[in-house]
């Protein structure tokens, strides 16, 4: 089938696991509150390629499916009810790729008009495309959980990741003092983003809470690794301290906080897009994601690769061979 007005481009997915199958399937159109979208590049996320997998059982998405969670792309049209956005608007936001929704492997969707947000004019197609998912869940743990404020001394777990690289960003937009933990090999990059680095190998939790607190503990920790990472950031934190996960699904020993009269949050991020509830406040978020980017605070660092709709099982298997070194993009359209 040739692409018409009435069909698009996508990348589906029938079986768990399994292949893409590029093909050319119906357009959709945007119904009551919705606007179609004509995608110029899709974020690709470790949580797509578990949904691909079938083994988020957290995030399912009935099979066929194009999957595909965060965009960014130029609004084709507006449907009913919609005032926000107009067509020619570049916009931007996590949209898709579980619950049923229309992911951004394809040409077109018709997403939620409340989910979306102008596109940073500062950034190319491919950064604004990398920063939704990442961004919101970095945004709730902080400033929404956590609130975090100036002059706060806050340690991101996994600062070298997709959320701990935005986490780093968001915190020092606020006025705080950053400290991450990653790879030694990941320093630089972290003191690039403005962030004291800490070598999670070779340091242990009570050596560097003495060097940079005294003793005293974090003010907030974000732990975006789960785990005994977790763990360790109930360790990390001071008294009356705030800790945050966005991978808070195990079972932990809650102690160490109480001990502190600490207080814990998780980060679902998903669940506007699998309930329909609270939609709204993620168009807000990416509207401050779009404030600090253009204000130069915000700047997504991204996988020099380029990878095409036709590319997307390789863009899948960079991040589940860990080469990735930074987000990676699928272009969608030219």
């Amino acid at each position: 089938m040739s692409q018409t007005q009435e069909t698009m481009r996508a990348a589906l997915l029938e079986t768990n696991g399994g292949p893409f199958r590029i093909t050319d399937i119906a357009r959709p159109q945007p119904g009551p509150g919705e606007v179609l979208v004509c995608i110029k590049a899709s974020g690709v996320n470790p949580l797509d390629t578990k949904i691909r997998a079938g083994i988020a059982g957290h995030a399912k998405h009935p099979l066929p499916a194009i999957l595909g969670i965060d965009l960014a792309g130029v609004v084709e049209a507006v449907g009913p009810d919609v005032t926000a956005f107009s067509r020619g608007d570049e916009v931007f936001g996590m949209t898709g790729g579980v619950g049923g929704n229309q992911g951004s492997l394809a040409t077109f969707a018709a997403v939620d008009a409340r989910l979306l947000a102008r596109k940073p004019a500062n950034l190319t197609m491919r950064e604004a495309a990398a920063l939704p998912l990442v961004f919101i869940t970095a945004w709730e743990g902080l400033v929404d959980r956590a609130h975090v404020s100036a002059g706060q001394k806050v340690l991101i777990q996994g600062g070298a990741g997709g959320v701990g690289h935005v986490a780093i960003q968001i915190a020092r937009a606020f006025g705080a003092e950053v400290y991450a933990t990653d790879g030694a090999e990941k320093k630089d990059m972290i003191a690039a983003l403005g962030a004291t680095p800490i070598d999670y190998r070779t340091r242990t939790v009570e050596d560097y809470v003495a060097e940079y607190t005294g003793g005293n503990g974090f003010d907030i920790v974000y732990d975006t690794g789960g785990g005994a990472i977790l763990d360790r950031s109930f360790q990390a934190i001071r008294r009356f301290g705030h800790v945050v996960s966005s991978l808070g699904w195990g079972n932990h020993a809650l102690a160490p906080l109480s001990f502190k009269g600490g207080t814990y949050s998780g980060v679902f991020t998903l669940l506007p897009l699998l309930t329909g509830i609270g939609r709204e406040h993620h168009g807000e978020i990416m509207s401050e994601a779009t404030r600090l980017a253009e204000d130069g605070k915000l700047v997504p660092v991204l996988d020099p690769r380029q990878f095409s709709l036709e590319q997307v099982a390789e863009a899948h298997a960079a991040i589940e061979d860990r080469s990735a070194r930074g987000k990676i993009v699928v272009d969608v359209t030219a």
